[in-house]
């Protein structure tokens, strides 16, 4: 994902509202996960925007996400259930955009692409 402008309203509410208070890598990614699962109302449609190694969707692929992936298997990136000819998985949730979704879910997913382009981690 190539590295996005410095956007400071987006910087300023990850940092105000994901991981505010975190110190390391493990309190980022739990920060992470309850924005998230605050933020993104589920189920939702989401469209494939970028092909990864680690997960079977195809560019341009629509699924249905169901939820946030265990917490458990959180901790290295944001990771959504999603059900996939006819199975449940988790996939990157850097890996979809949502589909009509409300302006809550657009935001919070908005905000995770930004993190990952700006070449953040935990």
């Amino acid at each position: 994902m190539a590295k996005s402008k410095r956007d400071q309203v987006r910087e300023d509410r990850i940092q105000n509202e994901a991981i505010v208070d975190a110190y390391g890598p493990e309190e980022q990614s739990l920060g992470w996960y309850y924005y998230i699962e605050n933020k993104i109302h589920f189920p939702f449609q989401a469209k494939c925007i970028r092909a990864k190694a680690v997960s079977p969707l195809l560019k341009g692929e629509t699924v249905e996400v169901r939820c946030l992936a265990p917490e458990n298997v959180c901790s290295n990136d944001m990771l959504v259930q999603i059900r996939w000819h006819g199975r449940a998985m988790a996939v990157p949730l850097s890996q979809l955009t949502g589909v009509d979704v409300d302006k809550s879910t657009a935001e919070a997913i908005a905000d995770w692409h930004y993190w990952v382009a700006q070449g953040y981690c935990f």
